[in-house]
C-alpha cells in the first residue's frame, strides 16, 4: 500500500522510525531531490490512524517539492510526521531520538519546524543532527515570516481582482488564529483591513477581539462571511462540497497547506467567480526565511524578508498564467513549479574533483 501510494505520487523514499524508550513514532517522506536536499518542517500531530499519518506525510512532501520549486529555492521536497499529541507527549529525549533518525540520512533530509513543533523543539533535534533549520538564534520561529508572505499574496490578489492592492476597509474573514493567523490578523489590521475572525480556541479569537478589534464568529459559521478576502489559516482540505457553495468572498488567500479537498475543487471556485491563491505559492515565507540559514554567511533577517516580499511577484506570475494559458491557479502554480524541476532536472552535471 505504501509503496503504491509513493509510486503514485512520485515519492524516493519514506523512513519508519521508531524508538521504545523516548516513544517516538515517525514518518519521514522525502519525495523529490531534483534541486537538492530534501527541506520540510516536523509536524507533531495526534493522527488517528498510522495510516492518516502515512498519507499526510506522502502529501506534505509533496506539496514542499512544490512549494521549494516555485520559491526558486535549491531544495527539494520532504516533510516529517511525529504521532503524538504536542500539548502532553513532548520531552527533549523523543526530539533528540528524532534528531538521530534525521541525521541517519546524512543530509538528504532537512527538518524545519512545523505544526505542533517549535524553534525550542528544534534546538533538542540540533543535539544530534546539523540537519535542521529554523533555530532560535538564527531564523527561528518562521510563523512571522509565513504571515508576511500571505500579506503580501493578498494584495496580490486584491490588485488581480480589483486593480488596487489596498487594505483599507476591505473585510478579511481569518479562520485559524494560531502563529501564523495571529501574525497575518495584526498585518492586515495595521494596513486598515476589518477582520473577522474563528478559532476552535476561544482564547484565541478572544485575543484577536481585543487586539484587532475583530468580529469572531463560531468555527462553522466561517464560511458565510460576507467579506473580500478568505484567509483559511488552519488545517487543509476546507475548500470542498460542502463549503464552497457557502463561501461569499472574491477571494481565497491562506496560509493552510492543501487547502483543496481534491483538485476539482479550483475549478469550482472559477466557476463561481473566486480568486483561489494557490496555498503553496502563497505560504511559501516560511520556507525562505528558514532556508536562508543555509546561506553564505548565514541568515540575515532583512534579506530573508526582502526574498518573502518577492510572494507578491510570484502570485500574480501565476495568476498571468492561468489567464494566458486558460487553466486554473492551483494548475498554473503547479506548472510554474514543474517548469523548474524539469529544466534543472535536464542539466547537464559535470564531475567536480573533491575540494
Amino acid at each position: 500500500m505504501v509503496l503504491q501510494r509513493m509510486e503514485g505520487l512520485g515519492h524516493e523514499q519514506v523512513v519508519f522510525c521508531h524508538d521504545r524508550d523516548s516513544g517516538l513514532k515517525a514518518i519521514i517522506a522525502i519525495h523529490d531531490t531534483t534541486l537538492g536536499p530534501a527541506l520540510g518542517g516536523c509536524r507533531m500531530w495526534p493522527y488517528p490512524s498510522e495510516e492518516e499519518a502515512i498519507v499526510d506525510a506522502l502529501r506534505l512532501a509533496r506539496g514542499m517539492t512544490y512549494k521549494n520549486a516555485a520559491m526558486g529555492l535549491n531544495f527539494g521536497g520532504g516533510k516529517s510526521v511525529i504521532i503524538g499529541n504536542p500539548r502532553t507527549d513532548k520531552s527533549e529525549v523523543l526530539f533528540r531520538a528524532f534528531g538521530q533518525f534525521v541525521e541517519s540520512l546524512s543530509g538528504r533530509y532537512i527538518t524545519a519546524e512545523d505544526v505542533g513543533t517549535t524553534a525550542e523543539d528544534m534546538a533538542f533535534i540540533a543535539m544530534e543532527t546539523s540537519h535542521v533549520v529554523g533555530l532560535p538564534g538564527r531564523s527561528g520561529d518562521p510563523s512571522p515570516a509565513t504571515a508576511f508572505g500571505v500579506f503580501c499574496g493578498i494584495k496580490a490578489c486584491l490588485a488581480e481582482v480589483h486593480g488596487d492592492e489596498t487594505l483599507q476597509g476591505r473585510r478579511v474573514a481569518i479562520q485559524g488564529l494560531g502563529h501564523v493567523g495571529h501574525h497575518l490578523a495584526r498585518l492586515l489590521r495595521e494596513a486598515g483591513a476589518e477582520l473577522v475572525v474563528t478559532d476552535i480556541d476561544p482564547e484565541r479569537a478572544g485575543r484577536a477581539a481585543r487586539e484587532f478589534g475583530a468580529e469572531v464568529v463560531p468555527p462553522e459559521a466561517v464560511y458565510d462571511v460576507e467579506c473580500d478576502v478568505f484567509a483559511p489559516c488552519a488545517l487543509g482540505a476546507i475548500l470542498n462540497d460542502d463549503t464552497i457553495p457557502r463561501l461569499r468572498c472574491r477571494i481565497v488567500a491562506g496560509s493552510a497547506n492543501n487547502q483543496l479537498a481534491e483538485p476539482r475543487h479550483a475549478a469550482e471556485l472559477e466557476r463561481r467567480g473566486i480568486l483561489y491563491a494557490p496555498d503553496y505559492v502563497i505560504n511559501g515565507g516560511g520556507v525562505i526565511n528558514v532556508a536562508e540559514e543555509r546561506a553564505p554567511g548565514g541568515y540575515d533577517r532583512e534579506r530573508a524578508f526582502a526574498k518573502v516580499a518577492t510572494i507578491y511577484d510570484k502570485v500574480r506570475a501565476v495568476l498571468h498564467i492561468a489567464r494566458k494559458e486558460g487553466i486554473t491557479t492551483a494548475e498554473a502554480a503547479d506548472r510554474l513549479a514543474e517548469r523548474r524541476l524539469a529544466e534543472i532536472g535536464r542539466l547537464r552535471r559535470l564531475h567536480l574533483p573533491a575540494r
